[in-house]
C-alpha cells in the first residue's frame, strides 16, 4: 500500500507500507513526523503557516496520532463525504494510475512504476 501526501504544489512524499504490515496509531504517528520533515524540506514557506490535513482511517484518530497532530500544530479537518465534488484531488492524482491486472516480479517494480507515474505527473503540472 502506498500512502501519498500532497498539497497544491504536488507530491510531498510517498510512504510504502511493507507487505503484511498494518497502519497502527504508532505507525501513523511516526509517519506524521516524517511528513512534517518533508513539509519543512520541500515547503519551507509553510513552516510559519498552519498546516491542515484530513483524517479518515481509525489509525488517524488514535490517541498516539492525535497527540502527534497536536504536538505538530496541525489543524484537523474531518474527511468529507465521498463525492466527486468534494474530493477533486483524487481525480488529479489517480486518473491514469492503473496497476490493477498487471503482474510485477517485485515490490520494487511496483514502487518504480508508481514513482515514475508521479514524476511524470509533476513534470507536466
Amino acid at each position: 500500500m502506498a500512502l501519498v501526501f500532497w498539497d497544491v504544489e504536488g507530491i510531498l512524499f510517498i510512504d510504502y507500507l511493507a507487505k503484511g504490515k498494518t497502519i497502527t496509531g504508532e505507525y501513523y504517528s511516526n509517519l506524521l513526523i516524517r511528513l512534517d520533515e518533508k513539509i519543512h524540506e520541500k515547503r519551507s514557506g509553510l513552516q510559519k503557516k498552519k498546516s491542515s490535513f484530513i483524517r479518515a482511517a481509525p489509525a488517524h484518530k488514535s490517541v498516539l496520532a492525535m497527540g502527534k497532530v497536536r504536538d505538530l500544530h496541525y489543524e484537523l479537518l474531518e474527511h468529507p463525504p465521498y463525492s466527486p465534488d468534494l474530493a477533486p484531488s483524487d481525480f488529479y492524482l489517480f486518473p491514469k494510475l492503473f496497476l490493477a491486472g498487471q503482474r510485477s516480479s517485485s515490490n520494487q517494480e511496483v514502487i518504480a512504476a508508481v514513482e515514475g507515474y508521479y514524476a511524470d505527473l509533476m513534470k507536466n503540472h
